[in-house]
């Protein structure tokens, strides 16, 4: 034993330890190809070149910024700046993406070999006369397992493909809070709108009571005129109520998607901006690439599959280099003789030779994990297209829509006052006034709810599209 140098190795050790490396080079994993998916050249929704309804814009737009600012309503967008900081489920996924980053150190490090100090001190006896000297002992250790058949490079990779997912999670808990405090906020002003509507309208029916009233009083009218009037007046000002504790729970729900109670959070009344956005389209390929979900489902397979491989590992002989370099004495110049260290170095190998086919299964147990990811990734892919297909399809018939309600609404408007002036007249009773402002509001509110449900549809389709989000960021995101 050479004590010149603790770690003095024989030319037997160095073949071996070059044989063990050379091993690792192998791989057991099976090769990881991105799962096909069926994909149409185009949406079968998607609008003409000529068409009407849904307005052209640049497929990069979402790309350049922030996409709610399509929508050009300042409130909105200072709203948003705070989801990012302040809503908790985006802190969830935010400390879950935290997590997986670290788990991908974790296993990194344990590629590399681990080095571990000890020391210890230690005196006995039982009494004076048999006191014994002082025992020190200090000692360092070293261990690697190497990466024979690559599973710990496999279980790096399926760490690093679980980041990965978990950065496209984040994408979609943020996506999915701004979508969502941007359907809330647009359907808060709609109901403003609405609020606006029925107030005027309540105004308009107390002075149609003042005039039934007046008439009934002149012998003009008939009291059920004025019991008309009266119910029709006390019927909205009940919906008008019933719309401003619809706000208020609307403003609550935009309360909780900035992380705050209710009570701490409060939205002024502001007039709405009811126009639809331009809502880029793309191909049904690049929405592979856009949506954080897809992104999520296609990492895990990446992930299930690197399992396969791992599982394989319990087919082969695993294989553990332990050095260990130490010294013993009663004092610390002894400690640190030469003469007093002691080195040892230790090739360790096992192979599971039965275990009555349980390797094997979980073998079979990772493939069908794998299979199963494959099959929701798929699924994942189909449901986009369909969601993306849907709101083609309803952005479409709301845009025809609001052409033929916007003219009902004006025809309404109009028979009401001319149904109006006929009853002053003497022309027609009163039910036909009342009839006629119940079919008017009906048509305004009808109208304001069509515009709500554009801009709502305009905002579920950008969330479909996969936001201003492309695959590449959970790609380059830290990863390591």
């Amino acid at each position: 034993m050479n004590a010149q140098h603790p770690f003095h190795l024989r030319p037997t050790t160095w073949l071996l330890g070059a044989t063990l490396a050379t091993l690792s080079a192998c791989a057991i994993g099976p090769a990881y190809e991105r799962p096909s998916a069926a994909t149409p050249a185009a949406f079968k929704e998607a609008p003409a070149a000529d068409s009407n309804w849904f307005p052209a814009a640049p497929a990069d737009a979402l790309e350049r910024g922030p996409w709610w600012e399509l929508f050009g309503d300042a409130t909105l967008s200072k709203l948003m700046a705070q989801v990012e900081v302040t809503n908790q489920n985006v802190a969830v996924a935010t400390a879950n993406y935290a997590q997986a980053q670290a788990l991908v150190r974790q296993q990194h490090a344990g590629i590399f070999p681990s080095l571990s100090l000890s020391a210890s001190a230690s005196h006995s006896g039982a009494g004076v006369a048999l006191a014994k000297p002082t025992n020190l002992q200090l000692g360092l250790s070293a261990g690697w397992e190497p990466d024979i058949w690559g599973a710990l490079h496999l279980v790096l990779t399926g760490a690093q493909a679980s980041a990965q997912a978990s950065a496209a999670n984040l994408a979609a808990a943020r996506l999915s809070a701004q979508a969502a405090l941007a359907t809330d906020y647009y359907a808060l002003r709609e109901a403003d709108n609405e609020i606006a509507l029925m107030g005027a309208a309540v105004a308009a029916y107390e002075r149609s009571l003042k005039i039934t009233q007046n008439q009934y009083a002149a012998a003009i009218a008939q009291r059920t005129d004025v019991l008309q009037a009266q119910t029709q007046l006390e019927i909205t000002r009940a919906n008008l109520a019933a719309m401003v504790g619809q706000r208020a729970v609307l403003e609550h729900a935009i309360a909780l998607l900035l992380g705050k109670a209710p009570a701490e959070f409060s939205l002024l009344v502001a007039n709405w901006n009811a126009n639809v956005v331009a809502v880029p389209l793309v191909v049904p390929s690049e929405l592979l690439q856009r949506r954080p979900d897809i992104a999520a489902a296609e990492r895990a397979v990446a992930a299930a599959n690197a399992q396969v491989g791992i599982q394989r590992a319990a087919y082969f002989p695993s294989a553990g280099l332990t050095a260990s370099y130490g010294g013993a004495g009663s004092t610390l110049p002894s400690l640190l003789r030469a003469s007093n260290s002691l080195w040892s170095l230790g090739l360790s190998v096992a192979q599971n030779l039965f275990d009555a086919g349980a390797t094997t299964a979980r073998v079979e147990g990772a493939q069908a994990a794998r299979d199963a990811s494959i099959a929701s990734y798929r699924q994942s892919v189909l449901g986009a297209f369909q969601a993306v297909e849907d709101l083609l399809a309803t952005s479409r018939s709301l845009a025809e829509q609001e052409g033929l309600r916007r003219a009902a609404s004006a025809d309404a408007d109009l028979t009401e006052k001319l149904t109006t002036n006929q009853y002053l007249q003497g022309q027609v009773p009163y039910t036909s006034v009342v009839a006629a402002q119940v079919t008017a509001l009906s048509a305004r509110q009808t109208l304001s709810q069509l515009l709500a449900s554009r801009q709502a549809s305009a905002i579920a389709l950008i969330q479909a599209l996969g936001g201003g989000w492309k695959v590449s960021a959970a790609n380059t995101e830290g990863v390591r």
